[in-house]
């Protein structure tokens, strides 16, 4: 039976949200035969806060770092863990909306080509209401490799769309090597590789909030210097990846033997 992943690298300062976050995905109605699996992966020692919040249900898949290690590396040890063939990423404290699930499957479905999908995201405000925002890169439709980060050499390294919301190919993520290993914007570094190499597609439909609130790990005080460090990374990796000429075409990469991969192995006895 078909599995999308939906994967979110929680921490205890976001586990207020959580019960919101897994309403979000629970709620989505799937195509007919698909099934869904909540992949939580807690930066930091397990904690109460976090495992007290995530509901009962055979579809969560949850497990912890045991030390602070940040968003990218916290996301990439979810990744190992992840068995769907497409992947939707959903931070901590973000909620998905109706149909956003099926609107990614649809995509991957009707276009083989397309790597990576995302939709229109409204910012949630702390009062409840909803704030709406123009793309940044129109039109809508078939996003075509190298388009995206043609955008951004252009507007000095700046991303014109939510990457905390795109959902994947998850054979395409791991082949690009995840996320990337950064305090911040691993995301913007992974996909200046996935998106100079692979289609992507751009949904005109509102598939996603973004919750805004005084605790986002985006007002941390460094994140000035920390993003422009993201910025010149990705930056660098899109330059890399075209000087290298890479490229990645395939689709009909079956998931389940690679989600298997290392299942069975354990911690070598000297390190026990």
């Amino acid at each position: 039976m078909p599995l999308l992943t939906v994967l979110t690298a929680a921490h205890a300062g976001g586990a207020e949200f959580l019960p919101d976050t897994g309403n979000s995905v629970f709620s989505q109605e799937l195509p007919d035969g698909w099934e869904v699996e909540w992949v939580v992966q807690e930066d930091g020692a397990a904690s109460t806060d976090v495992r007290e919040r995530l509901p009962d249900d055979e579809r969560v898949q949850y497990s912890a770092d045991e030390a602070r290690l940040g968003p990218g590396i916290t996301r990439n040890l979810a990744l190992a863990r992840a068995r769907g063939q497409y992947l939707q990423n959903l931070d901590v404290d973000d909620m998905l909306l109706p149909g956003a699930l099926t609107t990614v499957i649809r995509i991957f479905e009707e276009h083989p080509s397309v790597h990576w999908a995302f939709g229109q995201a409204h910012d949630l405000m702390p009062d409840g209401s909803r704030k709406s925002f123009p793309p940044w890169i129109p039109p809508f439709g078939l996003m075509p490799a190298g388009r995206l980060t043609d955008w951004v050499i252009e507007h000095d390294g700046n991303w014109p769309i939510p990457c905390a919301g795109i959902a994947y190919r998850t054979a395409s993520l791991r082949a690009v090597g995840g996320w990337a290993a950064l305090p911040v914007g691993e995301d913007i570094a992974m996909m200046a590789a996935l998106s100079q190499i692979t289609d992507g597609w751009q949904d005109e439909a509102v598939t996603w909030l973004y919750r805004q609130h005084p605790n986002q790990l985006s007002r941390h005080p460094e994140q000035p210097s920390w993003s422009v460090i993201a910025r010149r990374f990705a930056l660098q990796r899109t330059a890399a990846a075209r000087l290298s000429s890479l490229s990645l075409t395939g689709t009909d990469i079956d998931p389940q033997p690679i989600a298997h991969v290392g299942q069975f192995m354990k911690t070598p006895a000297h390190l026990a």
